[in-house]
């Protein structure tokens, strides 16, 4: 029976998700409006020791102000720890609802268009935004609504000391829009030559063989080390000027400071103010000014932060949108490619025109050509890898859009020309790292690649941990596990991208007799090859020339065709129709 099911998880925009902690703000909003109210026991605890306790000789007065002030301390810092701690919350909240949808981008998005430096930007920047929220420098914002409560309070104490407090006021805006202005582009620049960075020492570490064979191993690092240098320059000139900025806020406070207690002075000499004020009106300034300085010296990982964000909203936009679909019925007896067109990801030139053919079950296909003529990217298209330009690839009638990934790759098995694996067990490997997998399953799927007698003899069998992309195997290895992973689960389209380029002898008699099995029970198989002995268990050839068609039919046909004199001429074909004949 059918039912509906998601093709992938929903896509939620950022505003939506930020919208939805709405009330987690809203609550550190209140507990901002009380600490900020709290903040004034300093000042007031102050203003009545001087004004009150001193020129009375109240012991008694003075301990009930120290402990009613001590009390109203604990309580400020008490809710300031919450605070805190809902801010790191809410960012470990904000990156447990995108990361998903990150991972999705990152699994989804390079098959689709072309992303720029090592492709894990994204996480970084998920990374930022969850930092920044999780720092102090969020709290600025909270509290930034309160500084007229604390300039109007100076202002009542005197108007000159008003005046002070909001010209220092003043005066730190200014540095925060000038550091607005001037780290903006530094933090881009910087952030864009990590990208490099970490782009050369990926593609370095995935070559380190070529690398150390060929010698040419210490002109990369010269070449890593001059954008690294480039990348420490730009750092360093944002640095130093958030760290000039934060020392310039610094001094100005001080200094205000310091003026406010002279004017106080002055203001007690003419008995205009009490010493109890001129103390007060210090505190009360410092704490209005703290936001501001608590901005500035954020405001480099703010200035990141914001950056991250905007590239994550651009990155989630090009996800498409969550979609729902019928399930449909395993496929059983046809594949038709329908004049298709295929373009790498993010690129207009096409690779692949107008091609176009039907295979019935039980069918076997190889795929022969010369390099570059447009092969992996055909049967990229086939398996649903890349998106075709135009033209559309159908199972049963079906195209492949109408499945979700997942339900797809349940009939599809792929091999493709660059064999990876993953950091963990052959069987987790052998089984797609599908949770409790059956055992008959992966034992068959190991015996239909011919790889069961290699793995059993190894010291962990089948719980033999592969290391990272493989390492621990061979490369004929990697790729009969990485056939055996093709075959879990009885799929009913296989497709080998040079399937044999590693394999030994035995290997290829393992992979003739898996291609086989395929086709015997009912599934149908598909081989790109540029080795005879891969074709040796199919039926059907196709040859493709600079990204079309040039024949296709039975093998022996086809295969005569090839192998005759280049003054007969090959039979072009251009349609699906065509294709068939």
């Amino acid at each position: 029976m059918s039912h509906i099911h998601p093709s992938e998880p929903p896509r939620t925009t950022l505003t939506a998700i930020f919208a939805s902690f709405r009330r987690a703000f809203a609550g550190i909003a209140l507990m901002s409006g009380v600490v900020n109210v709290l903040a004034l026991t300093g000042s007031f605890f102050m203003l009545q020791v001087y004004d009150r306790v001193i020129p009375g000789r109240s012991v008694p007065t003075l301990v009930g102000l120290c402990v009613f002030a001590g009390t109203l301390f604990v309580f400020q810092g008490v809710l300031e720890l919450i605070r805190s701690r809902l801010l790191v919350r809410i960012g470990m909240a904000l990156d447990a609802r995108l990361s998903g949808q990150v991972y999705i981008a990152l699994m989804r998005l390079p098959l689709r268009t072309k992303l720029t430096g090592d492709g894990l930007q994204s996480l970084r920047d998920l990374d930022q935004v969850r930092s920044f929220l999780s720092s102090a420098g969020p709290t600025a914002l909270f509290d930034l609504p309160w500084m007229p409560l604390y300039l109007a309070i100076c202002f009542l104490f005197h108007f000159w000391i008003g005046m002070t407090a909001l010209l220092g006021a003043v005066i730190l805006f200014g540095l925060t829009l000038l550091a607005e202005v001037r780290t903006r582009q530094p933090a881009k620049r910087a952030n864009t030559q990590a990208a490099a960075r970490n782009t050369l020492a990926e593609a370095t570490r995935r070559n380190v063989e070529v690398l150390q064979a060929m010698g040419f191993g210490p002109r990369i690092a010269e070449r890593w080390s001059g954008i690294n240098a480039d990348y420490l320059s730009t750092n360093a000139k944002a640095s130093d000027l958030a760290g000039t900025l934060g020392t310039t806020s610094k001094v100005v406070r001080m200094m205000l400071q310091s003026g406010i207690l002279a004017i106080g002075a002055w203001l007690v000499i003419h008995q205009e103010a009490t010493g109890g004020i001129m103390i007060a009106s210090s505190i009360m300034m410092s704490r209005a000014l703290a936001p501001i300085e608590l901005a500035i010296a954020h405001w480099k990982s703010f200035v990141s932060a914001r950056q991250a964000w905007a590239r994550l909203t651009q990155l989630l936009g090009l996800l498409p949108e969550a979609a729902t679909s019928v399930s449909l019925p395993p496929p059983s007896f046809r594949l038709s490619v329908e004049g298709i067109s295929v373009a790498p990801p993010g690129e207009r030139r096409l690779v692949v025109q107008d091609a176009g053919f039907v295979l019935e079950k039980g069918a076997g296909l190889g795929i022969i050509g010369p390099s570059a003529s447009g092969k992996s990217s055909l049967v990229r298209a086939i398996a649903g890898v890349w998106l075709p330009v135009r033209g559309t690839v159908r199972l049963d009638g079906a195209t492949l859009d109408q499945w979700s990934s997942e339900e797809l790759g349940k009939h599809v098995g792929y091999l493709p020309q660059d064999v990876e694996l993953f950091d963990g067990t052959i069987a987790e490997n052998i089984a797609r790292f599908e949770p409790q997998p059956p055992s008959d399953k992966i034992l068959a799927a190991a015996r239909a690649a011919g790889v069961h007698d290699l793995v059993v003899h190894l010291p962990e069998g089948y719980e033999t941990r592969i290391g990272e992309a493989g390492s621990a195997l061979s490369a004929g290895q990697r790729q009969r596990v990485a056939l055996a992973r093709a075959l879990y689960g009885d799929p009913f389209l296989v497709i080998l991208d040079e399937p044999n380029s590693n394999l030994d002898a035995d290997g290829e008699a393992a992979l003739t007799a898996a291609i086989q099995g395929v086709r015997d029970r009912g599934g149908m198989a598909i081989v790109v090859a540029h080795r005879p002995s891969a074709l040796q268990s199919l039926d059907q050839i196709l040859v493709m020339t600079n990204g079309s068609i040039q024949a296709f039919g039975p093998k022996n046909e086809i295969m005569t065709k090839v192998t005759r004199p280049i003054s007969v001429p090959l039979k072009v074909v251009s349609s699906p129709e065509e294709a068939a004949l």
